[in-house]
């Protein structure tokens, strides 16, 4: 009877509008009130935030965001574009291709998948648009594009998934960098088939001199090597994933100051923006957790796990559900609000049927991925239509291809969990 109310609150708060931190933390609260008194509540509310953001793992957090408020404040991703473009130009669809792969490097440096979305249609559409691309096809390809940032390390919402499940932050950063190739390959072969299907969809290719090509290096190569360094020491086991978002952090600032771009005002601008991106984060981390207590207190997962049990269901069963559930959240939440509402009940429930924690947590940013782009609510589509001054239904209509493709490639890694699993099980360091 408990549960039932506290869900129904939740429920009535979020339709309220009210932020899903804020909804979380006065629902558990209640909850906690309800179940074990005020004594229990109180218990909860002195030690939640100090547990929650006080591990050592959520300085990752503010670290890579602070990574990421330099390299856009040194303008590179108003050059990356171009830069990429030259290498793409004489391949079909050249310029899609560039924006798949501009999606994935923005991503590397901000993991914020609205944020590329917002500087992929200012940069990439008005240039397809100029090479004759059509309008739906070109701002489909920049809407999916922007999904990568969830995926390609260092991802937040990965981070995150990390912080809420208690997984290897390492694995799980490590886990997305073959998946997240494999989407911009999708991308790329989604492109390649519909120019196939349709040439007029996309321009004449553009060519390049090699020098031209050579010269676009001194934009790339810098970042590149920076995200080489990040993920490569993660990935051999010589830096905590804390420690490598402190050099990439470091490295980013070097990068900004020798590009001419850093001043007081940018720099105190970056670290405000941080500070106040972070804070929000750690209020989430720590609502949810009150929510959490609460679920674990009135022993919710533990009964749901006996109930499946009791089912008969075979796990493929269940997590075909879950599934269905995450792309149909998907359609509604953002990719935050969608872990904290149902990590706490879904991971013990899915590790318990005998899945990995950390191909679920890939399986999820995935799923997310494509709520991004679904109406009625896809986030990205509504960026790139107000960045393009396009109608909302035309990007959707653009994006429908990329869609079926990523829950083609969904599938394919249910099905072979090992894409996923591969890469962190090689890990150095005993990591």
């Amino acid at each position: 009877m408990t549960l039932a109310l506290v869900v129904a609150l939740l429920l009535f708060l979020l339709a309220t509008g009210l932020p899903v931190a804020f909804s979380l933390g006065i629902a558990g609260s209640v909850g906690l009130m309800m179940f074990g008194g005020p004594d229990l509540l109180v218990g909860i509310l002195s030690t939640a935030p100090g547990s929650a953001v006080g591990s050592y793992e959520f300085m990752t957090i503010p670290m890579f965001l602070l990574m990421a408020q330099f390299m856009v404040a040194s303008r590179i991703s108003e050059t990356l574009f171009s830069s990429i473009a030259t290498w793409t130009g004489r391949l079909p669809g050249g310029l899609g291709v560039a924006t798949a792969l501009t999606g994935a490097a923005f991503g590397a440096i901000s993991g914020s998948s609205t944020a590329a979305a917002a500087t992929l249609s200012k940069s990439s559409i008005p240039a397809m648009m100029a090479q004759g691309y059509e309008r739906r096809f070109a701002s489909g390809i920049v809407s999916i594009s922007g999904t990568l940032a969830m995926l390609i390390p260092p991802s937040v919402a990965i981070i995150f998934y990390g912080l809420l499940s208690g997984a290897s932050v390492a694995k799980l950063l490590v886990a997305g960098i073959i998946p997240g190739l494999l989407v911009v390959l999708v991308i790329v072969f989604t492109i390649w088939l519909l120019i196939w299907r349709r040439p007029s969809l996309a321009g004449q290719a553009t060519t390049y001199t090699w020098a031209q090509k050579f010269a676009s290096l001194k934009v790339a190569g810098p970042f590149c090597a920076l995200f080489l360094l990040v993920t490569g020491l993660i990935y051999l086991g010589i830096a905590t994933p804390v420690e490598s978002s402190a050099i990439g952090a470091l490295g980013a600032l070097v990068f900004t100051v020798l590009a001419g771009k850093m001043t007081r005002t940018v720099f105190l601008q970056a670290v405000a923006r941080t500070c106040a991106t972070s804070a929000m984060i750690a209020l989430i981390v720590i609502c949810a957790q009150i929510f959490g207590f609460f679920i674990t207190a009135t022993g919710t997962t533990q009964s749901l796990v006996e109930a499946v049990d009791a089912a008969g269901l075979s796990p493929y069963t269940v997590l075909a559900f879950l599934v269905v559930l995450y792309l149909v959240l998907g359609c509604f939440l953002d990719q935050l609000s969608i872990l904290i509402l149902t990590i706490p009940i879904a991971l013990p429930l899915v590790v318990k049927l005998g899945f990995d924690p950390i191909w679920f947590g890939i399986l999820v940013i995935l799923l997310a991925e494509v709520g991004m782009v679904t109406p009625p609510v896809g986030l990205n589509v509504f960026i790139v239509s107000k960045s393009a001054n396009m109608p909302v239904g035309e990007v959707f209509h653009g994006v429908l291809p990329h869609v079926v493709a990523h829950v083609a490639l969904i599938a394919l890694m249910i099905v072979f969990p090992q894409i996923i699993l591969w890469l962190p099980s090689t890990m150095g360091g005993g990591t």
